[in-house]
């Protein structure tokens, strides 16, 4: 997929462990480890301004998009 979490990245730098983010924004460790590892086909806006504000930053910080090869 061209869209790459780099969730693992924010959380590392802000010292906050999954858990803690799930606890924080209202999703279980199970949704957010989809998401974590880009296995999610989608994501709420309300979730993604939920963890930006949790961790302090934007969501260019958490998403990236990186063109596959051929495109």
């Amino acid at each position: 997929m061209a869209i790459i979490i780099n969730l693992d990245v924010i959380l590392a730098k802000r010292k906050v462990n999954s858990k803690t983010l799930a606890e924080a924004v209202g999703i279980t460790p199970q949704n957010l480890s989809i998401l974590k590892t880009g296995k999610a086909k989608a994501i709420r806006f309300s979730t993604l301004e939920a963890i930006c504000d949790f961790l302090q930053c934007q969501p260019g910080d958490i998403l990236e998009y990186r063109p596959e090869d051929g495109e």
